[in-house]
């Protein structure tokens, strides 16, 4: 009776494909280590945060939630709602800039439209920090200043955005649709917003969710345009409170309870519209 062992090449290929998953975990534990971490703190009061182990849950989530409401008299929440406008306004006005501009650049063709797509191309690749102080500069001509429009309005123009309207637009919208659109009357207009619109949804969503999570993580802008901390977006207050705690020990449990709290919408966000993503696609191939 005879058995077989693999050949070496075979378990040389084994060995190999290991190498993938193990960089995915490590890359995984790498992400997920510091929001472990903020989740543990957060339960932590002011004198176990600094005498306890680093991963032991403590007993004043409760508690720090609550001095983090109380603190200023709320302060914390006008901060988030703040966020909340310049994420969700931001995004949406953003989201259908990038859809009509997208959708032009997929469709039309005239003269100049590969150079404008070539310099959205390089405003993807731009630092957002060389940008800022120009954008200071224009919002401060207009005097617009430490107002919600010098937060909102420079995020409009998402070239990223247009970028990925234009490729899904592109792909997901046949020109012989349109084609038949225009033969049946329908003036251009009408066709992107019946037929061109609801095609390049899926695409859309991802663009707003993108947009959604830049405008809520920003910090730079905020912090050059805004003055007044009842403008302040939750990014920018927690780096003041942050400030404060090199004085005030006692503030760094509000500031870690505070960013805990800061990623609940962005989570819940997700979730939602994951699910309008298998919607959108399940009905695209139903369509088609």
């Amino acid at each position: 009776m005879t058995t077989t062992h693999p050949a070496p090449a075979t378990a040389t290929r084994r060995r190999f494909a290991l190498v993938p998953t193990a960089a995915l975990l490590l890359g995984a534990v790498y992400c997920l280590l510091p929001v472990a971490w903020i989740l543990v703190a957060s339960t932590k009061s002011g004198s176990e945060l600094f005498s306890t182990f680093t991963f032991l849950p403590g007993s004043g989530f409760a508690d720090n939630v609550a001095d983090l409401s109380a603190y200023r008299d709320g302060v914390y929440w006008r901060w988030m709602a703040n966020s909340a406008l310049y994420a969700g306004v931001g995004a949406l006005l953003s989201t259908a800039v990038s859809a009509v501009s997208g959708y032009a650049l997929a469709v039309y063709r005239f003269r100049g439209r590969e150079s404008i797509f070539n310099i959205l191309l390089a405003g993807v690749l731009m630092p957002p920090v060389i940008l800022a102080v120009p954008q200071y500069l224009l919002m401060a001509k207009a005097d617009l200043t430490d107002s919600y429009l010098s937060v909102m309005l420079p995020v409009i123009l998402s070239p990223y955005g247009v970028y990925l309207a234009r490729i899904y637009a592109a792909a997901a919208v046949p020109g012989d649709v349109i084609e038949a659109g225009r033969m049946d009357g329908g003036g251009e207009w009408r066709i992107f917003r019946t037929i061109a619109l609801p095609m390049m949804l899926p695409g859309l969503v991802t663009v707003f969710l993108f947009q959604f999570v830049a405008i809520w993580n920003n910090f730079l802008l905020p912090y050059i345009m805004l003055g007044d901390d009842e403008k302040f977006p939750v990014t920018l207050g927690l780096f003041t409170l942050l400030q404060q705690g090199s004085t005030t020990p006692a503030l760094y449990t509000l500031v870690i309870t505070g960013a805990l709290l800061a990623i609940v919408p962005l989570i819940a966000l997700f979730l939602v519209i994951q699910r309008f993503w298998s919607l959108d696609l399940l009905s695209g191939a139903v369509k088609s």
